[in-house]
C-alpha cells in the first residue's frame, strides 16, 4: 500500500464549493491544501428552487481554477460531490453540464449517500462514536445513527443553515417546535437519548470557537472538542447579545460564517432539546473525510487513526529505523496492566517521542509538549492531548515543578503522573538505546514483585553507565519500586 497518496475531494455544497487535497496515510488523512468560495448556490434554490445565474457563475469560474491546480498537482485520486443544492434545484442537471465542461467528473449525491458520507466521516475521526451525527450544510440537515464502527439509520432533513432564518421568521419557539415535530417521527432517534450528539460542518465548528472564546477553555483545538448541551441555549442567548465586532475579534472564527451564527446557536439549541444527547462533540470530519474512509478495505478501516498518523509521522522524520515501535514493545513491560485507551495514549507518545531531537536541544521539552497539543492528530480529545503532551515534556528532560499549566487543565492529575512516567521510561530507552531499535530487544525491561529489572544482554554490558543507572532510579521511584541491572537475560 502506498501511504502518501494524494487524494483530492471537492465538494459543490449549498454554500460554499471547496477544494482539499489530502496526504499523510490512508487512515489519518492531513489536508494539504483547502480552498474555498462561498458561492452560495443554495440561496436562490430555497426562495425560487432555482440555481442563480451569478452564483452558478463564480462557482463554474473555481471549478475551473480547481481543475487547474489538480492537474498540476498530480493527483491520485479524485471525487467531485454535489449536494443539497443542486440537488433540490430545478436547473441543477444544467449546472452539472456547466461543471463537466471543465473536465471534472461530478457526481450528484442523493440525500441518503450524503448522510451515509457524513456518517462515516465521523466513524474515520471517533473510532468508537456512538450516538447521532448531525452534520449541517447550507440546504439540509443530515442525522445519522453511528455505532460500531458502521452507519445505521440515517434521514437527510430540510433544515440547512440557510433555511433557518425562514422559520425562526415565523415567531418566537417556532423552530423549536419545526424540529421537534420532524424528529419525532424517526424512533431510532428518540432511542439514542443520553448518547453523545457529533456536530459535523462549518456552522457547527464556528460555533466551537465561540464557546471556547466563552468558557475560557485552554484548547482552542476544535477537533473532538466536547460542550455540555446545555451550553447551545447559553450560545444562543450570548450571541444574541455580541455584536459583529466583538465576534471578529474571536480567534479563528472565519468572518464569513458570522451572519449564520446565531441561527446556527438557535437550531442546535432546539435539536439538542429534541434529542437529548448527553453531550455535543464537535468534529472536523465529515462529508469529504467520510468518502476517503469509505474508499479504504476492512483491514484499512480498522486500524487506530492515532497510530496510524503518529506511525506515518514518525517515519517521515524517524532517526533510526524502527524505533518508535520498539519502544511502544519496550514499554509494555511495564505497563502491561492498563487498560487499551490508555496503552493507545502511551503508543502515541512512543512513536512521537522521537521526533524533538529536530528541534533545538534547549526546546526539546516545549516543542515536543508542543506537537502534541497543536499537532493535526485524528481520534483524540483534550485530554488526550495534554496526556500525551506530559509524556513528551518529561521523556525530554522537561522540569515536572515548571510542567505547563496548560496541561493540569485538560488531564487529570492521576493521568498526568501515569503519563510522566511514560515520558521517564522513554528518556531512559533514550539514553541506553541511543535510539537504536535492536538494543531494547536486547534488553528488556519489567516489574517482579517490588522491583523493577532492567536485563541487559552480556554482550551488550558496556551500555550500562552512569547516566542509565541515573534514569532508570529516576523512573523506579516514580514508580514506587526499587531498580536492578541484571547483566544477562535471566
Amino acid at each position: 500500500m502506498v501511504l502518501d497518496k494524494r487524494r483530492a475531494i471537492i465538494d459543490i455544497g449549498s454554500n460554499s464549493v471547496r477544494l482539499v487535497v489530502f496526504g499523510g496515510h490512508p487512515r489519518a488523512p492531513v489536508a494539504l491544501y483547502n480552498e474555498k468560495l462561498a458561492a452560495g448556490l443554495g440561496k436562490t434554490v430555497i426562495a425560487s428552487g432555482v440555481l442563480d445565474t451569478a452564483a452558478t457563475d463564480a462557482a463554474i469560474a473555481v471549478l475551473a481554477r480547481f481543475k487547474a491546480l489538480i492537474d498540476a498537482m498530480h493527483i491520485d485520486s479524485l471525487r467531485v460531490v454535489a449536494t443539497a443544492a443542486v440537488r433540490d434545484a430545478s436547473n441543477g442537471g444544467a449546472f452539472l453540464s456547466r461543471v463537466r465542461a471543465t473536465g471534472l467528473p461530478v457526481e450528484l449525491l442523493t440525500g441518503d449517500e450524503e448522510a451515509v458520507a457524513s456518517g462515516y466521516g465521523v466513524i474515520s475521526a471517533i473510532a468508537d462514536s456512538n450516538g447521532i451525527a448531525a452534520d449541517l450544510g447550507g440546504g439540509s440537515l443530515e442525522l445519522v445513527r453511528i455505532s460500531g464502527g458502521q452507519v445505521h439509520d440515517r434521514i437527510s432533513l430540510p433544515l440547512g443553515i440557510l433555511r433557518v432564518p425562514e422559520i425562526r421568521g415565523r415567531g418566537v419557539g417556532k423552530l423549536a417546535r419545526y424540529v421537534q415535530l420532524l424528529t419525532d417521527e424517526y424512533p431510532w432517534l428518540r432511542e439514542a437519548k443520553d448518547l453523545p450528539l457529533y456536530l459535523v460542518g462549518g456552522s457547527w465548528r464556528s460555533l466551537a470557537r465561540v464557546h471556547i472564546e466563552l468558557t475560557g477553555f485552554p484548547l482552542p483545538v476544535i477537533a473532538n472538542h466536547i460542550m455540555p448541551p446545555g451550553d447551545a441555549r447559553m450560545l444562543m442567548d450570548k450571541l444574541a447579545e455580541m455584536d459583529r465586532a466583538a465576534l471578529k475579534q474571536i480567534r479563528g472564527l472565519p468572518q464569513g460564517r458570522i451572519v449564520f451564527l446565531s441561527d446556527a446557536a438557535a437550531l442546535l439549541a432546539a435539536l439538542s432539546a429534541a434529542l437529548d444527547p448527553s453531550q455535543l462533540v464537535v468534529c472536523a470530519s465529515g462529508l469529504r473525510e467520510g468518502l476517503l474512509f469509505q474508499s479504504l478495505s476492512k483491514e484499512e478501516r480498522a486500524q487506530d487513526p492515532l497510530i496510524a498518523g503518529a506511525r506515518f509521522a514518525a517515519d517521515q522524520q524517524r532517526r533510526f529505523p524502527g524505533y518508535g515501535e520498539a519502544l511502544a514493545t519496550w514499554l509494555d513491560g511495564l505497563f502491561e496492566q492498563e487498560t487499551a485507551d490508555i496503552a493507545r495514549l502511551r503508543h502515541a507518545a512512543c512513536l512521537l517521542a522521537d521526533l524533538g531531537w529536530a528541534s533545538n536541544p534547549d526546546f526539546r521539552a516545549i516543542a515536543s509538549e508542543e506537537l502534541a497539543l497543536h499537532g493535526n492528530w485524528v481520534g483524540v480529545n483534550a485530554q488526550d492531548r495534554g496526556v500525551i503532551a506530559s509524556a513528551l515534556y518529561a521523556s525530554f528532560g522537561g522540569n515536572p515543578n515548571n510542567e505547563p499549566a496548560l496541561l493540569a487543565a485538560l488531564a487529570p492529575p492521576e493521568m498526568l503522573a501515569k503519563a510522566r512516567t511514560w515520558g521517564l521510561a522513554i528518556r531512559l530507552a533514550h539514553r541506553l538505546s541511543g535510539g537504536a531499535a535492536g538494543i531494547l530487544s536486547q534488553c528488556p525491561i519489567g516489574i517482579k514483585d517490588d522491583e523493577m529489572i532492567l536485563s541487559i544482554d552480556p554482550a551488550l554490558a558496556a551500555l550500562d553507565n552512569g547516566s542509565v543507572r541515573r534514569r532508570l532510579d529516576r523512573l523506579a521511584s516514580a514508580l514506587m519500586l526499587r531498580a536492578q541491572i541484571q547483566i544477562g537475560i535471566g
